[in-house]
């Protein structure tokens, strides 16, 4: 609990706590990244479980320089989040939910990079049936994702360790 003390007390995590701008645009920066983030990997996803046939799936890879810029963001958004408010993060079960949906998702999407999108041949063929797995359990990590991660502002216990209660 000393950390989160410490945390809370530097200056960074106080601007961004007490600045409506700072606070709110790192949450508006977090949330339209967010959409990019899962928007092609949304669309990805349903391309690999057959939607859309006509368009190549090794084209989806076109799309990944977008997405790669947008982790970024959305990382470094939410860490200046995460800064703000520490201890409501640290010490909810959620927060540590939403972060194993993300990198659980991240890993199925580096496993179908590997496979399916970087070959040629699943541009006209129907994915194997192992990529369309990973496609719908990635589907169900981001909307996972999501839901806890809208959680996280209703159902912390501690606030900020500095609470009296």
């Amino acid at each position: 609990m000393d950390y989160l003390l410490w945390l809370e007390a530097t200056s960074f995590s106080i601007w961004m706590r007490e600045s409506g701008v700072a606070f709110f645009s790192t949450l508006v920066f977090h949330s339209v990244a967010m959409g990019f983030v899962v928007g092609i990997h949304i669309a990805m996803n349903l391309r690999i479980l057959g939607c859309a046939p006509g368009v190549p799936l090794s084209l989806m890879t076109r799309f990944f320089p977008v997405l790669w810029v947008n982790l970024v963001v959305v990382s470094i958004s939410g860490a200046f989040l995460l800064a703000s408010y520490p201890t409501k993060a640290f010490t909810n079960p959620v927060f540590y939910i939403k972060l194993a949906a993300v990198a659980a998702a991240l890993f199925i999407t580096w496993n179908l990079t590997k496979g399916v999108l970087r070959d040629p041949v699943h541009d006209t063929v129907r994915a194997p049936r192992r990529a369309r797995v990973l496609a719908a359990l990635s589907l169900l990590l981001w909307a996972g994702a999501i839901t806890s991660g809208r959680l996280l502002a209703y159902t912390h216990n501690k606030l900020l360790a500095s609470d009296p209660f």
